[in-house]
């Protein structure tokens, strides 16, 4: 009797552990992984569409008008690429519909919900320009500009170094976001524990000394709608990656 109980009690603690991971599934194909070696020979690369996958938001999180992807912004939590990438270079192009909205990507994630709901990983953040207005501190003063427009931080325990520092976050030289309902582009070069971002066509951040350097790409919806379109995503040689430095790897549904 004894042993049918232990068996049954980890049965049931192993179910809730791996609950949120079996409730992933397949959503819709959104953006395309382009061929590295083709691009710089000049071929023809139609690419292969990328396959997204369900963390913890929903369906109705989730609606596509035209080619616009477009996040409602709740429940808070992240849909996660099909396959793991080490090095790449992702370009998007994003807007936010609200005063002060937030969002973001990350990249090198293990795609697996925290007590925030979010996962771990390398945060390429997304926020509305008015989102500092709204933040104001206990003294009245306003969070650096910077702070709102491709800030980089590591989440979950990845830890970085950062390019120029607040805190253990870095933080943009330079404001080029453009504000509610304007397209914005985002180029991220990650490569072997370092990741550079561009903004609207200039780098103006980075970070380096990921300590997780390969897992998945996740957009986030975090409270505000938020739209998304011309994803793509350029897969670059691999490097010298230990197993450590790698996010568990998930199974697809």
């Amino acid at each position: 009797m004894k042993t049918i109980y232990k068996i049954f009690s980890i049965l049931f603690f192993m179910f809730f552990l791996l609950e949120p991971l079996m409730a992933q599934e397949k959503l819709f194909k959104f953006g395309v992984q382009q061929d590295l070696s083709a691009l710089i020979q000049g071929k023809k690369d139609k690419g292969q569409a990328i396959n997204w996958i369900d963390v913890n938001t929903g369906k109705d999180t989730w609606r596509f008008e035209g080619d616009e992807l477009i996040c409602e912004g709740l429940p808070i939590g992240v849909i996660r690429s099909e396959n793991q990438y080490e090095n790449f270079i992702m370009y998007v192009e994003w807007k936010h519909m609200s005063d002060g909205g937030n969002s973001g990507t990350f990249v090198w994630s293990d795609a697996t919900p925290g007590p925030n709901d979010l996962p771990n990983g390398l945060e390429v953040q997304m926020l509305e320009l008015d989102w500092v207005n709204q933040h104001k501190n206990d003294k009245g003063e306003l969070p650096p500009i910077a702070y709102v427009h491709g800030e980089l931080f590591g989440v979950g325990g990845v830890e970085t170094v950062p390019d120029t520092p607040r805190g253990t976050r870095s933080k943009s030289i330079e404001n080029r976001c453009l504000g509610k309902g304007l397209w914005n582009t985002y180029v991220v070069v990650a490569v072997d524990g370092v990741v550079k971002l561009s903004v609207n066509g200039k780098f103006v951040n980075g970070i380096s000394k990921a300590s997780q350097k390969k897992g998945y790409i996740c957009l986030e919806s975090e409270g505000a709608p938020i739209h998304f379109r011309n994803l793509t995503v350029t897969e670059l040689p691999p490097g010298v990656t230990s197993a450590e430095q790698i996010a568990p790897l998930l199974t697809n549904p």
